[in-house]
């Protein structure tokens, strides 16, 4: 029986899984033809419009605004909805940095509401418990492409005249009810960022069927212009926030792939799931069967220690990492992040009272919840039989990594 790697043994795979990011010769000349044709920018050349236009029409929404990258997309979003400096923004625990960020880049406070235990989405009914008189939006985040309840969500938005923008930076092609995300709120926010399931290693896309919110959004990512209007007509104030045209050549190519990939990533997951169903210890974070497509951008796991003789999460990240098997630890819960407290009591004077515990997320961040990137659903049978016998394998020598 071979040992485990961190204890001196061969690692159980030294092959590097697929490549990311999947590309082509349909790209090459894409960037080469962008190259020679002297237009650069998203104001001289035409990708750019034909991409935001595919883009939404994927999405099943009528308006799209492409921006530098995902992070700005939501702050746009924010902005065209009217979020202003003092208002509360109500947002998920368990997400990435940039949905607190965003809030207060436009000078909201994000608010934390915990998430489903099963799904890991936001929880409706705890987020309707964190309203306030002062709470203007709420932020679904549909993580690792799960989309999030938002049959709840709009109930709890209509209920109390909450503006809703979708963090569907994780969800490109994913589906609630057979209606594709980004545009069932008022506003959804896209990332093209490097490990993303579309990628020109940057961008974003603001997507809306608001025509209202749509011209909105588009000028505020360009410097205050309006729609047909002057060149140095400035309506507001706004920023240049333009997606360049190399990345629209890219992402346009990406776009004709997103399909087949969709079918790839979702036949993959149902197999890894059933090899994870043979597996003491681990298993897949639920889903909501109203969830019709999941654009599986991670696949999110729960890890029980006590199988693996009480060896820590932080341990089995570590073992995993070290048989060659690309696995993340997942995030710090934003309610106890410390960049994202201090910010919160340096501007609003929140301390810790203001600041309430978010158990379910606080317990997927701490003790049980792990992921693998999208690039392992892009793999071989072979590729995932290797991902269960590695998982095996650290359970097995557990006990001797307990005792080291």
């Amino acid at each position: 029986m071979s040992r485990l790697a961190l204890l001196g043994g061969k690692p159980l795979r030294e092959k590097p899984f697929p490549r990311w990011p999947v590309f082509g010769e349909e790209e090459e000349r894409a960037l080469i033809e962008v190259l020679r044709s002297g237009k650069w920018g998203a104001l001289d050349g035409e990708r750019v419009k034909r991409f935001q236009e595919r883009f939404a029409a994927f999405q099943e929404a009528k308006f799209g605004v492409c921006v530098v990258n995902g992070t700005v997309a939501l702050e746009v979003a924010l902005r065209a909805a009217g979020v202003e400096p003092g208002d509360e923004v109500i947002v998920p625990a368990y997400t990435f940095i940039a949905t607190a960020t965003a809030c207060l880049a436009v000078g909201a406070r994000p608010v934390f509401a915990d998430v489903d235990p099963e799904t890991l989405q936001i929880d409706p009914r705890d987020a309707s418990k964190k309203v306030t008189e002062r709470t203007r939006a709420i932020i679904p985040v549909h993580l690792g492409g799960h989309p999030a309840d938002m049959d709840a969500v709009g109930d709890l938005a209509r209920r109390y005249n909450l503006m809703v923008i979708e963090d569907a930076a994780q969800a490109h092609g994913a589906a609630w009810r057979q209606r594709r995300v980004g545009a069932i709120g008022h506003l959804g926010a896209f990332s093209f960022q490097s490990s993303k399931n579309m990628t020109a290693g940057e961008g974003g896309i603001v997507l809306t069927n608001d025509e209202r919110l749509a011209d909105a959004a588009w000028s505020i990512h360009n410097v205050g212009r309006v729609q047909k209007g002057k060149w140095y007509q400035h309506e507001r104030i706004g920023w240049n926030l333009r997606m360049t045209e190399f990345q629209a050549a890219v992402l346009l190519c990406q776009l004709e792939r997103m399909e087949e990939m969709i079918r790839l990533r979702e036949q993959n997951a149902a197999a890894l799931s059933r090899l994870f169903a043979e597996l003491p210890g681990v298993r897949p974070v639920g889903s909501d069967p109203r969830a019709t497509t999941h654009a599986w951008h991670l696949y999110l796991f729960r890890y029980d220690r006590q199988a693996f003789s009480g060896l820590s999460k932080e341990g089995f990240v570590r073992a995993l990492q070290a048989e060659g098997i690309p696995v993340s630890p997942g995030y710090v819960p934003l309610n106890r992040n410390r960049a994202i407290r201090r910010e919160l009591a340096k501007r609003f004077g929140a301390g810790e009272e203001a600041i309430p515990p978010c158990p379910e997320a606080e317990r997927a961040g701490d003790e049980e919840v792990l992921w693998f990137p999208q690039r392992v659903l892009l793999g071989s049978h072979r590729d995932l039989a290797d991902v269960a016998e590695a998982i095996d394998k650290v359970r097995r020598h557990a006990a001797e990594l307990v005792g080291a």
